[in-house]
């Protein structure tokens, strides 16, 4: 059985505004579908209009706390996981608190007084998404707060953390505390390639972090960027996979593991220098609502499993499961109940 507290997740809270938009709209802001960036000025404008729109969904956001509410609505045992991040002293702010208390993850936000809650629109058109992230307050997360004796408490009780590669661009030091702790304390240090932007931009961080991944998350696109990026000269995402999971370690305690999902496309798992390929739940395109949340919905279902010890075909069936729930909602929500076999 999971127990309270086992696993903690850290990194950017942001409120998703949520809503269908038309190829017009992705034109005007430079958007690009299934994909992932930090808003730049020529964006700002854009969070009203959504605003205005009479269809838009707010929704408790963020890859991480996603991963995190997923996995703790999988588990159903109130506390069995915790969460970090910075959020402002606002309405938004509040209301996420609220969501994410509700849904029976124990909260330790650090509150900004001068940044709003974060934001981050989510532009749907035909059941592809595209997000543009506001960080705003998420982007203050200090490691000062991490530091201080009721945070650090949460760190020393869970023995599973997942960051999502979002978070490097906050506080990578925050990061290297959490995972220089795991790997001294054999405990199991996961990540997300998150984004092509990370791998690009945010490479040296990435590396950093890498030795001291046991489990790297991610999908096809992220992978291929990685590749690229290393120099690797491949495309081919069991190959990246493989790769990856050989990239040297910081501690000998666990073997690393790759996980990359390829939306309708087998799962590719990578660990002891062989690959496995797991088939997903396939979903008629008229029952696809939206994909957002999907890969974190995935990481959330899989991390259920993972923290009761449970085999990886059963982490793999339960990511999937979750994720194919989450495709027939608006945004990253569930129902009341999982009912996962």
């Amino acid at each position: 059985m999971a127990c309270e507290g086992i696993l903690l997740g850290m990194g950017n809270p942001l409120l998703d505004i949520s809503a269908v938009v038309d190829d017009d709209f992705l034109q005007k802001y430079d958007i690009k579908l299934n994909n992932a960036i930090l808003a730049e000025d020529k964006h700002l404008p854009m969070y009203d209009e959504m605003a205005s729109k009479g269809n838009v969904d707010y929704i408790a956001g963020g890859a991480t706390q996603n991963s995190i509410r997923v996995a703790q609505w999988m588990l159903q045992i109130p506390g069995a996981t915790s969460y970090m991040g910075s959020i402002g002293k606002d309405k938004f702010g509040e209301e996420m608190k609220k969501n994410s208390t509700e849904a029976g993850v124990n909260v330790h936000y650090y509150e900004d007084e001068a940044a709003p809650t974060g934001t981050c629109a989510v532009c749907v058109v035909g059941g592809e998404r595209s997000l543009i992230a506001n960080l705003s307050a998420a982007n203050c997360y200090k490691s000062e707060h991490l530091k201080r004796p009721e945070n650090w408490k949460l760190v020393e009780k869970a023995k599973y953390f997942y960051i999502a590669g979002f978070f490097l661009t906050v506080s990578p030091e925050s990061i290297m505390l959490v995972a220089e702790h795991a790997a001294a304390n054999n405990k199991v240090f996961m990540m997300n390639l998150s984004a092509p932007f990370i791998c690009e931009f945010f490479k040296d961080v990435q590396e950093k972090a890498l030795p001291y991944m046991d489990y790297v998350f991610g999908n096809e696109t992220e992978a291929r960027t990685f590749a690229k990026v290393h120099g690797w000269e491949t495309e081919n995402v069991e190959e990246i996979a493989l790769k990856i999971s050989q990239w040297p370690k910081a501690s000998g305690a666990h073997k690393r593991i790759t996980v990359i999902t390829q939306g309708s496309d087998p799962v590719v798992v990578a660990e002891d220098g062989k690959v496995k390929l797991f088939p997903v739940i396939l979903l008629p395109k008229e029952k696809l609502v939206d994909t957002n949340g999907a890969g974190d919905a995935f990481v959330g279902g899989f991390l259920s499993q993972l923290v009761q010890e449970n085999p990886i075909e059963d982490c793999v069936k339960a990511g999937c499961y979750a994720a194919n729930v989450i495709i027939q909602r608006s945004g990253c929500t569930y129902p009341e109940k999982p009912d996962f076999k």
